[in-house]
């Protein structure tokens, strides 16, 4: 077959087998170009775009890249430096050979990718919408089919209108701009190309000093527009229960400090959204902070984002950082019971500071992708916030900020400032130490005319053009993965505090010592939903009385889905070491029981546990005051002038009366 290859030192025709290896083509390649840099070459099937390493080929044929006979493909290469040896500027066919070989074995970065499940689940399918027979149209049989009833594209753009959806799912998207399997090179590269703002360092030319000392129009990068994004990778933020809120927002209806706390949860299929994927929120741990009236300071990076993410990939449905919340409440002057709507359509629905911090956030979470040239790419992490609606009730807003957000954020080109609603951009430097470089930036918007005007960004632009909406909900049926919300929440200082005494003190009342693996009863049920909570496994982690191995089966045992069907679902945790030796300071540190004997008139009856201490006190009373009528003169009142001790208070009474000096009671 006949392949075309175009590259900056002209057009050439070779014949090859399909069965031809990738490093024959880089013979060719090699044969045909001046002086090149094997590690810089790259071909693909587009003047502009979609290139690839062709080190990163490894040993494939050109047949399994999808090249046929009449193919063109493009080259590109930076070539050596010019005071290189003519004995190495040229390597032969036979060099060029055996370093592809020692590159045959590296895998391209996207095929050796482990996508989430969620993505693994929509690859295994089409994701197309169905459609019922249509009655006036359709004239085929029952098993036939037609251009009124067959199904739809996921990204079919009358049913998006028609459903109110506004942006494409990511795989709906994927799907959009996915050419058809072909005999072309492009069915086998990867779709997607993360955004770059950057100047490219060093320059593919090779023709000046790198940046700062020197650019031109092949490193610098292109001119922005900023538009909305076509796709979201998250459709959905389903909140498991609204206990979960409840909990999150005690902190600021006790204080009025606002808060900020990490979503935990998984990502599920969200079939309301052609190919739709949304954010499962299972539990919210609060890092150390500090609330203020109109603000909340964080530490970042939080430290505990390693063991939080272990330990939740422990549950029995594995669970990750989906996202961070934060409140954003003020009661309102009048009336305290309601807030002040402050994020709305006329003033900043996400403001410019926590636009950059998601943004941020984001670059540093990026999602695995088997579509990307880098194997990872944009992310799926969700900004929550609780804010009040127009009418001054507190509801969930979600939201996720573009790619371009990303990339103008990794570039250093944009800053808050101090109208909430605008975004600056910053002014370029080419200082050594802090070189910024900044493209022209634009954005379009309708004027009262109703036209397209397109204008310059600079010095600031909307926020709104940087933001992603995000649907939100709760689950008209809950089945939260943890039972209980009733343990204290971690990082809340004087509010709640997490201390082993208040756990125990729980599981004494549980009765949790007097249980064993195999039994059974509705106390092991009571047991097994208090355990059933997030912050209680995290603690419990952080006492050292449990193993990494232990923690791991508490938190899977304590996630179950059927975990109250059976007491006996609770087992795995009543067997583990750490659990006995939980269970051994709870007996161990019970408080001891009061030696006094019960009084003389009721030693028929059993003592119960449960009796308050103030009835072991009126108890000591009263054997104190027998124990002093009989020392007295012999009678029950303690004639004759000795002591007389009331049976109250246990004062001893030197006169004859018949009440207490103390207490006022009487003697008798």
């Amino acid at each position: 077959m006949l392949i075309r290859i175009r590259s900056k030192d002209g057009n050439f025709r070779f014949d090859f087998n399909p069965e031809d290896g990738i490093s024959r083509l880089l013979e060719k390649i090699v044969e045909t170009s001046s002086n090149p840099d094997l590690s810089t070459i790259t071909i693909s099937n587009q003047p502009r775009g979609n290139e690839v390493k062709i080190s990163s080929l490894k040993g494939q044929t050109l047949k399994k890249l999808g090249l046929s006979h009449g193919d063109l493909v493009f080259v590109s290469y930076q070539s050596k430096a010019e005071e290189s040896s003519n004995d190495a500027s040229i390597p032969s066919s036979s060099a060029a050979t055996s370093k592809t070989t020692t590159t045959d074995t590296a895998k391209r970065p996207w095929e050796s990718v482990q996508e989430d499940p969620v993505d693994v689940y929509w690859r295994k399918h089409s994701g197309k919408i169905p459609r019922e027979r249509d009655s006036r149209f359709c004239k085929h049989a029952m098993n036939g089919m037609c251009d009124y009833c067959m199904p739809l594209e996921p990204y079919d753009a009358a049913y998006h209108k028609e459903h109110a959806i506004k942006h494409l799912s990511y795989h709906a998207y994927l799907s959009k701009i996915t050419p058809k399997p072909t005999a072309s090179a492009a069915s086998h590269l990867p779709p997607l190309n993360p955004f770059s703002y950057k100047v490219k360092v060093p320059c593919p030319t090779g023709s000046h000093a790198p940046w700062p000392a020197g650019i031109c129009t092949a490193c610098q990068p292109s001119t922005i527009t900023l538009q909305s994004q076509p796709f979201r990778m998250v459709d959905h933020l389903e909140i498991a229960s609204m206990d979960i809120i409840d909990r999150f927002l005690q902190a600021w209806r006790k204080t009025g400090l606002q808060r900020f706390g990490w979503l935990i949860g998984r990502y599920e299929p969200y079939e309301k959204v052609p190919m739709g994927v949304k954010a499962v929120v299972e539990a919210i741990y609060e890092p150390p902070q500090q609330g203020e009236i109109d603000g909340l300071t964080l530490g970042w990076p939080w430290e505990d984002e390693p063991r939080i993410r272990e330990i939740s990939a422990a549950a029995s449905t594995p669970l990750t950082v989906v996202g961070y919340i934060f409140t954003d409440l003020d009661p309102t002057p009048e009336d305290r019971t309601k807030n002040v709507y402050k994020r709305h359509p006329q003033s900043f629905f996400l403001s410019s500071l926590e636009a950059i911090f998601a943004a941020t956030v984001q670059k540093s979470n990026p999602t695995p992708s088997k579509s990307s040239p880098t194997g990872q790419y944009a992310s799926r992490l969700v900004t929550a916030v609780l804010t009040a609606t127009a009418d001054g009730q507190v509801d969930v807003s979600a939201y996720q900020v573009s790619e371009q957000a990303v990339a103008m954020v990794e570039a250093d080109m944009i800053e808050a400032s101090v109208d909430p609603g605008i975004v600056r951009v910053k002014d370029e430097d080419r200082t050594h130490d802090s070189a910024r470089y900044v493209p022209d930036v634009f954005f379009s918007y309708k004027n009262e005319y109703g036209l397209e005007v397109k204008k310059s960004a600079k010095p600031c632009f909307p926020v709104e053009y940087l933001l992603v909406n995000v649907t939100h909900g709760f689950p008209q049926s809950p089945s939260p993965a943890f039972q209980s919300t009733q343990f204290a929440i971690e990082n809340r200082p004087g509010l709640e505090d997490q201390n082993l005494d208040n756990a125990m003190t729980t599981l004494r009342r549980l009765e949790a010592p007097s249980m064993f693996p195999g039994s059974d009863g509705y106390k092991k049920i009571e047991l097994a939903t208090w355990l059933s909570d997030w912050h209680l496994v995290t603690f419990l982690q952080t006492t050292q009385l449990f193993s990494p191995e232990d923690i791991k089966v508490f938190m899977h045992a304590v996630s179950s889905p059927n975990l109250l069907e059976d007491a006996k679902n609770i087992d795995p945790v009543l067997r583990t070491e750490g659990w006995e030796t939980l269970m051994t300071f709870t007996r161990e540190s019970a408080p001891s029981r009061p030696t006094t004997s019960a009084p003389s008139g009721s030693s028929d009856r059993m003592m119960d546990d449960d009796i308050p201490p103030e009835v072991f006190d009126q108890i000591a009373a009263e054997e104190a005051a027998s124990r002093g009528a009989a020392g007295g003169s012999g009678s029950g009142s303690g004639s004759g002038g000795g002591i007389r001790i009331c049976p109250h208070c246990t004062f001893e009474n030197l006169h004859r009366g018949t009440d207490c000096e103390v207490c006022g009671l009487p003697l008798a």
